[in-house]
């Protein structure tokens, strides 16, 4: 078996990272990632879709040809110019020189400027066109904004295969296998949450447009550029990317909370308790100091309630809160439950601006609480208040 053939002349070609630390110099990578690459062969002519970081070019020109060997590529398609999945194609350029690199208006002007590559390489082609391979047909669906303005998926129509850039991927690099057929995918699902969360939480509205448009579509195959190729569960991933981008969420409660002290992690804790002896089972409780971003923002899409909580801090929200709150309102969080608690010694700041940042985020307050110094036994009939709204709520 050759586990790295998707359908008869459709390959995958791309690489695993197990080094690096943090995508985008930001997200952390516990499980590595991948740069997924494919070569379609047809009779006449063959397309490689999307390349690889330049980082990992050595072990991509290993993949390559052991899939084409000495044979030509005739087309470069480049379904996003991030660089993760664009940094290669001078060097295929190079290697390949009769290829022409093909993508939409908005990617050639992205290729000049990264790359400098000269126009006669260039095949600009329009929303919905084709290129037919000989037995095979690449059709193109522009998809902006998922998540650059220059993002498309390719469809071979012939075998159901879509081509879908960053849609639908996930962090974690491949163990083994390349399809979910192939490997046990169960753990990519919560690194799908974390990455969509993490990369394309903004633009949902996007993301629904472009589920929209592929809606028609006969796929048998989703080949993202990060993680698995989906084919035996791809009804289960389409959902999950339709629910995130309509801000729909599961059963749940996120609690974010910083804490200097000990006096507003007090509170956090036992707004959890609350919660639970209420009949709220899945609760997530990360201290923002501690817990990473990336876990804050994937918890914080995925669950309805969210629930943060911090002390003043030199007149300011508790800093760890208050990038936290920032990336809720980047992504444009929404149909959230929301409570909020925040503390100070001798000048309160930290409530109210809290209250500010669910403005700012368009979202209802459905209960908050302040305190002085330390939990007392208002503070106690606060908190049992708090949590009663919030599960009301959660109920409606």
């Amino acid at each position: 078996m050759n586990i790295r053939e998707i359908t008869k002349n459709v390959h995958y070609v791309g690489v695993n990272d197990r080094t690096t630390d943090r995508f985008e110099g930001l997200w952390p990578l516990p499980y590595g990632v991948s740069y997924n690459s494919y070569i379609v062969k047809g009779e006449n002519k063959t397309a490689l879709i999307d390349t690889v970081e330049i980082g990992s070019i050595r072990d991509f020109f290993h993949s390559l040809m052991s899939q084409i060997g000495s044979e030509g590529i005739d087309y470069v398609v480049v379904n996003h110019m991030e660089p993760d999945h664009s940094g290669g194609l001078n060097a295929v350029l190079e290697a390949y020189p009769s290829a022409k690199l093909v993508g939409n208006k908005q990617t050639m002007a992205m290729v000049k400027g990264y790359y400098h590559i000269p126009d006669d390489r260039l095949l600009e082609i329009k929303d919905g066109e084709e290129i037919d391979l000989g037995g095979k047909t690449l059709r193109f669906y522009f998809t902006p904004m998922v998540h650059w303005p220059e993002t498309m998926m390719t469809y071979v129509k012939e075998d159901g295969i879509l081509f879908s850039g960053d849609a639908f991927g996930t962090f974690g690099a491949l163990n083994g296998g390349v399809t979910d057929q192939e490997m046990e995918t169960d753990w990519y699902i919560p690194e799908m949450y974390r990455y969509y969360s993490n990369i394309v939480g903004k633009y949902g509205r996007f993301v629904q447009k472009a589920l929209e448009k592929t809606s028609g579509l006969d796929i048998k195959f989703i080949c993202s550029t990060h993680g698995p190729v989906w084919n035996g569960r791809i009804g289960e991933i389409v959902g999950i990317y339709d629910r995130l981008s309509k801000y729909e969420s599961e059963p749940g409660v996120t609690i974010i909370y910083g804490s200097m002290y000990g006096n507003t992690a007090e509170v956090a804790e036992e707004i959890a308790r609350e919660l639970a002896a209420r009949g709220v089972r899945n609760i997530k409780i990360h201290n923002a100091a501690k817990s990473n971003l990336s876990d804050m923002i994937s918890d914080a899409f995925r669950y309805e309630g969210l629930i943060v909580g911090a002390p003043t801090y030199s007149m300011k929200i508790f800093p760890p809160v208050e990038a936290f709150m920032s990336a809720m309102e980047t992504r444009e969080i929404k149909n959230k439950v929301l409570a909020t608690f925040g503390s100070f010694t001798w000048a309160s700041a930290s409530h109210k601006l809290l209250m500010e940042y669910a403005g700012k985020c368009k979202l209802d307050v459905v209960a908050s609480l302040e305190m002085k110094h330390a939990v007392n036994g208002d503070i106690h009939r606060a908190i049992s208040e708090l949590a009663d709204r919030v599960v009301e709520a959660l109920k409606k």
